[in-house]
């Protein structure tokens, strides 16, 4: 593994910050990869994923949202989120090298929406919250009628649900994991590295 190059990505909605880890030898594809609203590309779930894709080939990206890097907590409306992820997808991405793109949570959100517009390869949903807590008639199902390859990886105890499989949409249910999908982590980061490796996107 390569030492992270910390790049800043000009949007319409600010600057982005964006630490990109290359992996030993030629990368099989590039991964980018998305906060949830109140945190960053530190929470652990993102982090082994990280490390899991890294150690597998792929060229990661994890991307630090304008909202969070101008220092502010409450997220940006959702298609502020899109046009500055958009922005960096266009930056960063590599002529005949396979895009997938995801995140955790809203980040997760973020790349279902926006997925098809960048072109990319599949899309790789942690977190997805399905609903808000306690209102599942608030749902989001719509955002993952994706046609392209999608997994999404979800705890079983989630308050935000759990979404359903269908169509390209793979669900991983993970035992005993709340939203954060801490729990088991490395397994959770393994089933993500399965996917890629699953699709070619990975060695």
């Amino acid at each position: 593994m390569h030492s992270p190059e910390e790049l800043t990505v000009t949007t319409p909605r600010g600057p982005a910050a964006v630490r990109v880890t290359a992996p030993s030898g030629p990368a099989v594809s590039l991964l980018l990869l998305g906060h949830g609203a109140g945190g960053g590309v530190d929470a652990p779930d993102l982090v082994a994923v990280h490390d899991a894709a890294v150690a597998a080939g792929v060229r990661v990206a994890l991307v630090t949202q304008p909202y969070r890097v101008a220092g502010r907590r409450a997220p940006a409306p959702a298609g502020h989120l899109d046009e500055a992820w958009l922005a960096v997808g266009d930056a960063l991405r590599v002529p005949e090298m396979p895009l997938i793109v995801g995140g955790r949570s809203s980040g997760a959100r973020v790349a279902c929406r926006t997925a098809t517009t960048l072109g990319a390869a599949g899309v790789l949903a942690l977190a997805f919250p399905l609903h808000p807590p306690g209102k599942p008639e608030k749902s989001r199902a719509g955002e993952l009628s994706l046609t392209l390859p999608t997994l999404v990886i979800n705890g079983d105890r989630d308050p935000f649900g759990v979404p359903e499989a269908a169509g390209p949409v793979e669900v991983a249910v993970r035992p005993g994991a709340v939203h954060d999908l801490r729990k088991g982590v490395d397994e959770t980061a393994e089933i993500a590295a399965g996917w890629l490796r699953e699709h070619g996107w990975a060695r």
